[in-house]
């Protein structure tokens, strides 16, 4: 599924005009994106949690093909999922939605 079913499928689901379901779609994306980028914690209770993780600078390999040196990659930030309890019983099929 990409964005556009699933706007698709929140239109259908709530009976609204595809336009307002993108919408609230992208509002619930925006709102997750901002928390992320003011270092809070989102958690969707069963779920799961969107947080942002600093990765270590590190020396890093450029594919052999182009000749395969080594390179510096700089301390960054990342965002992260943890999947909830609820998600993985559902992944894992011992639970059905």
């Amino acid at each position: 599924m990409n964005k556009t079913a699933l706007i698709y499928d929140v239109s259908r689901k709530l009976d609204v005009p595809f336009t307002k379901a993108e919408q609230v779609v992208n509002d619930f994306l925006a709102n997750i994106a901002r928390a992320l980028s003011n270092g809070e914690r989102v958690t969707i209770t069963g779920f799961g949690t969107f947080e942002v993780r600093k990765r270590k600078a590190r020396i890093g390999r450029v594919p052999p093909h182009t000749g395969g040196q080594q390179v510096h990659i700089p301390e960054h930030l990342t965002a992260a999922f943890i999947a909830g309890n609820w998600l993985k019983r559902v992944v894992q099929g011992k639970e059905r939605l």
